[in-house]
């Protein structure tokens, strides 16, 4: 009886947290979609109308009706789980460390390394490593990443050589992928590795992450004292 309570419990307090959870991220998603409501609504009304209207048509009004009901629920989740996901990379974009944070929601598979490269104007390259090879994903201006991505490129050359190297610039510009689909771009790489060889990879690299991942971020302009080494590459 004991064992049974303390398992209701838990379950009473887990579902408030999503619930909650939910709540949050529609105040969110309404913010930057006001008109969210109006829209989830809709798809629901129309969805559960259609189904039922079919049933009256066929004779079977309760059947559709509650299939009805199931498909504008799930309609209804989708849509927003997708406004919401588009919400949250418009209050992304353009912030420090943005492309990290989608790349540490990539998808198994993949290791992440954030910050494995960055200059004094706040440039930075961040390294993802999974079966389609190494991805250098880099945010900042266009024209001083390149030099930047090249530099990170020699240093890695020196420790891995049999696995690809693909570069991607998050921004909107010509030759950019765009924030939102980052994720997208990088799930459609081919897949070259073995799960042993990415492993291996991973294991010859994470000496030359750990060094960034270890240091916080600069949040304001780098002390005047302070010497940028060459290649403009904080080690």
């Amino acid at each position: 009886m004991a064992r049974k309570a303390n398992s209701d419990s838990g379950e009473s307090a887990e579902n408030p947290g999503r619930l909650k959870q939910i709540a949050l991220t529609y105040k969110m998603t309404r913010k930057a979609d006001p008109k969210i409501g109006l829209i989830l609504a809709g798809v629901g009304i129309v969805t559960f109308g259609v189904l039922l209207a079919i049933g009256y048509l066929i004779g079977h009004p309760i059947y559709l009706g509650i299939l009805g009901f199931l498909l504008a629920f799930l309609a209804m989740a989708i849509i927003f789980g997708r406004r919401a996901e588009r919400a949250a990379f418009g209050q992304m974009e353009g912030q420090p460390g943005a492309a990290a944070a989608v790349l540490q929601n990539v998808g198994r598979g993949w290791s992440t390394t954030p910050a494995v490269a960055m200059n004094r104007s706040q440039d930075v390259v961040h390294r993802a490593v999974g079966k389609a090879g190494i991805v250098l994903v880099a945010e900042g201006n266009p024209n001083r990443l390149k030099s930047l991505l090249a530099a990170e490129k020699k240093r890695m050359a020196r420790i891995v050589v049999d696995v690809p190297v693909h570069d991607i610039v998050v921004g909107d510009g010509e030759g950019q992928v765009p924030l939102k689909k980052l994720r997208t771009t990088m799930l459609k790489l081919p897949r070259v590795l073995t799960g042993p060889q990415v492993t291996a990879a991973n294991d010859r690299l994470r000496a030359l992450g750990d060094l960034m991942s270890n240091m916080p971020l600069p949040k304001g302009p780098m002390p005047k004292g302070m010497r940028m080494p060459r290649g403009g590459k904080m080690r």
